[in-house]
């Protein structure tokens, strides 16, 4: 197991690798000046100078890129400064010479070209929203999804089977930005008074009398609409399995021994179902996070997608770069849990 993590990990930083070289190159031969961005159109060429040495964008792109790579590493070389170990919050490792050590840190994103503020801190005050609306979003779609692929293959062929294929072809067939804007619309408008829910708003708001407080109902639409799509998925891949299950020899000799068909289902059944739903479960959330963009931006949700929606829309491409390697990176991560998971509830899975 631990040779087989360890190989994990190397394909997993190979991949990290492909995705830091694509951002870094996409986002830097844009004919976008970030100098200009941050100053302003009126600003004159020094202002515009000392912005570009700041940011390292005075410098040929293969150098930007070893700096960049210098900054994302886990251990990289660093000017001995007390200014620059504030930057990085670095552990000196030792010396290299008079004026740069090597370092162990946490890897710098950089800071934002609008604000200034790093790009870390401003990813840490929104990703937990994000995760919040993804968690709540996957766990309504497994708990709905398997259970109505339960219930459909149990009454294959009938009119529960019939509407909870339809269902899940309508929830497949929706994408989730045209959902998100007919959801808000009906249920955070035409029928608001009912429901008491708002067509956008965030997970936290502002009371004048008790500050910032936890406002939940502003998170059940953004999260059925960001849940449709993989619940949708989780019921045709629950039902089929369920189905293939229930065919093989040893369901039939449980039925044989007279156990009961909730004890079939639910104790022998369901976990031998469940190596697809796993893998489904496991794509989608990571996909959750990365297709919360839309959503988040069209219910005024601020989280991750908003943020860097937002970043895009002022070419502010540091926070945007950050933002997908943190996507990729839990891409990655939750590949790999994946992989480990498949061995635990399946021996027969191979460490390959």
């Amino acid at each position: 197991m631990i040779s087989y993590l360890i190989r994990k990990f190397f394909y997993g930083s190979a991949v990290m690798l492909g995705i830091v070289v694509v951002v870094f190159f996409l986002f830097n031969i844009l004919p976008v000046d970030p100098a200009r961005m941050t100053q302003g159109q009126r600003a004159d060429v020094q202002s515009l100078q000392t912005v570009r040495k700041e940011f390292g964008l005075d410098k040929p792109l293969p150098v930007q890129f070893a700096y960049y790579m210098n900054d994302l590493s886990a251990i990289g070389i660093h000017l001995n400064t007390p200014a620059e170990q504030q930057r990085y919050h670095y552990v000196k490792l030792f010396a290299v010479s008079k004026y740069k050590v090597v370092a162990l840190k946490w890897p710098y994103l950089r800071r934002s070209y609008q604000t200034s503020k790093d790009v870390v801190s401003l990813l840490l005050e929104v990703v937990p929203n994000t995760l919040i609306l993804a968690t709540t979003a996957m766990l309504f779609a497994i708990l709905i999804g398997v259970f109505l692929g339960i219930i459909s293959a149990v009454h294959k062929d009938t009119w529960i089977d019939r509407s909870a294929l339809a269902f899940s072809t309508l929830g497949i067939s929706a994408p989730s930005f045209f959902a998100g804007i007919i959801i808000a619309w009906l249920f955070g408008f035409v029928l608001s008074k009912y429901t008491g829910l708002n067509m956008s708003g965030s997970l936290y708001s502002y009371d004048p009398f008790k500050g910032e407080v936890i406002t939940w109902k502003n998170l059940i639409l953004p999260m059925v609409t960001l849940g449709f799509r993989p619940l949708a998925i989780i019921v045709q891949l629950t039902r089929n399995a369920m189905l293939d299950v229930l065919g093989q020899d040893y369901i039939r000799t449980a039925k044989a021994k007279g156990l009961s068909n909730n004890v079939i289902i639910y104790r022998h059944a369901l976990k031998n179902a469940l190596n697809p739903v796993i893998t489904a479960i496991a794509t989608w959330f990571a996909s959750l996070l990365a297709g919360s963009f839309f959503v988040e931006y069209v219910f005024g949700y601020n989280g991750l997608g908003k943020t860097t929606v937002s970043a895009l829309e002022m070419s502010d491409f540091p926070v945007v770069m950050g933002s997908i390697l943190f996507i990729a990176f839990i891409f990655v991560v939750i590949n790999i849990l994946v992989d480990v998971v498949y061995v635990w509830i399946d021996p027969r899975v191979k460490l390959q």
